[in-house]
């Protein structure tokens, strides 16, 4: 039960007589509503009220919803207060009278007064007398998705109202209260049904029909005391709710991020004495990079490697691996974008063209926009293969990644890496492992970039090829179990 609902089920017992005990000492309900219809006998009699303000409308006993206590009594809200609406601004009685300021709508919340922006219109003295409320007045919002809404005011001076906010005022003192959080309670449960539906709202009629489970005035005291007690119980309830499904939303991510760490650490499998080294394995890939220069697949360039220092080293590492850079270990390219006015480019397209919103820290098998063989020719595009692994370079996308699922190529705010004997997967890993750091490369520019020369400058740790492939057979199940408990 979330503390919503705990709130609703405290509100639930007070209004049919559940929260508190009924204490035969207390003076009947029946008692109280003689004294109300007494005294808007007299306020009539004073010409304060109209005759037609004594008439109550029977209550059927299809209409009572529930059992309440002996000494409680079923009445209408129109019964037991004054009801009067705001002001209606219009061109006829737009400069007649003082300009006051008045509370809208906008100003009235559960339970609260906002009142840095109150408006002003002129009122007459007839208007602050019917238009107004005073202190201890129950102000209720008429229309739109926040009608229901209401707070009691509680300020030592009157203050004008509009027209889409209805008054209460209390027959006897103290009622309000009371009111209010039957009224909170019949809007949060669906209860406080509205009228129409393209601008829903609660018309005075309605307002004042509405049905009030009435217990004695000194229980409904009893009521209130205890229900303010239990709220902030229930507030703090809610503040630790809160807090609780924050961590359960941040906990399959701060996993995640704990066990690529500890994966490219070395800590999420034990090393194997047996495996190859990394350091033969980095020999291997300087063999293949020879060769595959004399084969001029591979520019010549690719075969200097820039010394790292112990600066650039980022954590230790287990003594068969080798700290290495991004560039050492794989063919790193940008894309590029065809002109968007040349149709030979993009017109019957079959190649995919890869845009960074479309990587996915998994393996992409297609794009949205497919370009051209003619246009793979003419604009030195990029041919990814499949096992390429992608990452983003530009903007809010710097340091998405993915696999290459198919052949494909991309834009130039996407950089591909064909890896020599390294496992696709494992770098995959590493990358997203590294993002923050990445996106701490980009920033300083209108557009952040960390651009193909960063990248290849980036430190990486080289595990044994053997080992690459237990971390990231260990990372897929935890990761796996880490979703199952996400969807759970």
């Amino acid at each position: 039960m979330n503390a919503q609902q705990l709130k609703n089920a405290i509100l639930q017992e007070a209004i049919t007589g559940r929260l508190v005990p009924q204490d035969p000492n207390d003076e009947p309900a029946s008692v109280l509503l003689d004294k109300i219809r007494k005294e808007k006998a007299k306020l009539v009699k004073e010409g304060k009220l109209k005759k037609k303000d004594l008439e109550e409308k029977p209550i059927s006993k299809e209409e009572i919803p529930f059992a309440i206590p002996e000494s409680w009594e079923w009445v209408r809200i129109g019964d037991i207060f004054i009801h009067a609406s705001g002001k209606q601004q219009s061109s006829k009685n737009k400069n007649t009278g003082n300009l006051q300021k008045y509370i809208t709508t906008s100003n009235l919340y559960w339970g609260r007064f906002v009142l840095d922006n109150l408006k002003e219109m002129y009122f007459t003295d007839e208007e602050l007398k019917t238009c107004s409320a005073q202190k201890g007045d129950l102000l209720v919002c008429e229309g739109g998705a926040g009608y229901g809404r209401s707070a009691i005011w509680d300020k030592d001076y009157n203050i004008c109202l509009q027209n889409h906010v209805h008054r209460l005022r209390p027959v006897v003192f103290g009622l309000c209260e009371y009111a209010y959080y039957l009224i909170y309670f019949l809007k949060e449960s669906n209860r406080l049904l509205s009228v129409g539906t393209a601008m829903p709202g609660l018309s005075a009629n309605r307002l004042k029909e509405l049905l009030v489970p009435l217990p004695p005035l000194a229980e409904q005291h009893r009521i209130v005391a205890k229900i303010e007690e239990l709220l902030l119980k229930v507030e703090e309830y809610g503040k630790a709710q809160e807090a609780l499904d924050k961590l359960n939303a941040e906990l399959p991510e701060r996993l995640k991020k704990s066990i690529l760490q500890e994966a490219i650490t070395g800590k999420l499998v034990p090393q194997d004495p047996n495996d190859e080294p990394a350091s033969v394995l980095l020999d291997r890939i300087r063999k293949e990079k020879a060769r595959l220069v004399k084969e001029k697949k591979i520019k010549k360039s690719t075969l200097k490697e820039e010394p790292i220092t112990d600066e650039e080293k980022l954590f230790s590492i287990p003594t068969t691996w080798e700290w290495c850079k991004l560039g050492w270990i794989g063919d790193w390219g940008a894309g590029a974008t065809p002109a968007k006015g040349i149709s030979e480019y993009y017109t019957n397209g079959t190649i995919p063209w890869l845009r960074t919103g479309e990587l996915n820290n998994g393996v992409v098998s297609d794009s949205e926009i497919k370009v051209t063989p003619y246009a793979l020719q003419k604009c030195s595009l990029r041919e990814c293969q499949v096992g390429d692994v992608l990452i983003a370079m530009y903007g809010a996308t710097i340091g998405k990644v993915a696999i290459a699922g198919i052949k494909l190529t991309t834009n130039q705010a996407c950089c591909a890496c064909t890896p020599y004997q390294v496992y696709n997967k494992y770098l995959l890993y590493y990358l997203m492992a590294s993002k923050q750091r990445f996106i701490d490369l980009g920033e300083g520019g209108a557009q952040p970039n960390i651009s193909r020369e960063k990248i290849i400058a980036f430190p990486f740790p080289l595990p044994p090829l053997a080992e690459q492939h237990r971390i990231v057979a260990k990372i897929e199940e935890l990761l796996s179990k880490i979703d199952k408990l996400k969807t759970k």
